[in-house]
């Protein structure tokens, strides 16, 4: 399965992609970010870490407003577009 990096704090959304088979790599900073094919992250900060000013193609998930079933789905949407 892919490889999902996600913010610390959102724990019920790491717990569920585990579940699905996902490798979930805690995000602490932009550098942990390398190497996911998606990353979710909570959207209290504009650009969290740094993250979103990092060169990459995959897609970025804000959780703000969306439940971990939510947030698994756009996950799964987003890797079967790559």
């Amino acid at each position: 399965m892919a490889r999902i990096g996600v913010e610390n704090g959102l724990t019920d959304v790491a717990e569920a992609l585990r579940q699905q088979g996902h490798e979930v790599v805690e995000l602490h900073n932009e550098n942990d970010a390398n190497g996911c094919d998606c990353c979710v992250v909570t959207g209290s900060e504009s650009n969290v870490m740094g993250i979103m000013d990092t060169t990459t193609k995959n897609p970025i998930l804000t959780a703000a407003g969306y439940t971990a079933d939510e947030l698994c789905q756009q996950v799964s949407q987003h890797i079967n577009q790559q």
